[in-house]
């Protein structure tokens, strides 16, 4: 089981929790309408780098590390460590930060109230969450730093020689 399949499991598991938030969209130019939709989920990286501000609302998953360990005496784990990048946008400032708090507490609450994705990672806690304070308006951050246990591989070799 590789990060990838995480990744992949996540992004439909935050795309299905987070549908019906309908959040700020930049006002197109030339209709002159506000528009609102759900944030769409993206994997490692944004499509271009206009994608920044553009493609606001957004969530980025983000692979961060991998841990393979095996203590003497205990079974081998398996760890991934995925950061949770949440942007929105809004003219007002108050909005704007609620949003990035509403949809990360959202994706939150869902991740720790079924704690498995996929049905084989596990959230590992403890789960970090911060609204950066700093935000540039009229674009708003926040972030969440997650750890999964993920199966184990196993070794093809070790098979063979026990």
């Amino acid at each position: 089981m590789t990060p990838l399949e995480l990744l992949d499991a996540l992004k439909a598991f935050i795309e299905e929790n987070t549908k019906d938030i309908l959040l700020p969209v930049r006002v197109d130019r030339k209709s002159g309408e506000a528009k609102e939709r759900p944030a769409e989920v993206y994997k490692m990286r944004l499509p271009t780098k206009d994608a920044e501000t553009k493609r606001i609302p957004y969530v980025l998953l983000q692979y961060i590390k991998s841990t393979d360990t095996q203590t003497a005496g205990q079974p081998p784990e398996s760890s991934c460590m995925v950061r949770i990048v949440a942007a929105t946008y809004s003219e007002d400032g108050e909005e704007g930060a609620m949003c990035v708090l509403n949809l990360l507490t959202r994706i939150r609450v869902a991740l720790l109230r079924d704690g498995v994705i996929a049905d084989r990672f596990m959230l590992k806690p403890p789960v970090e969450m911060i609204v950066y304070p700093d935000s540039t308006p009229p674009y708003y951050l926040g972030e969440m730093m997650t750890e999964w246990r993920m199966p184990i591989v196993e070794s093809e070799v070790q098979k063979v020689w026990q």
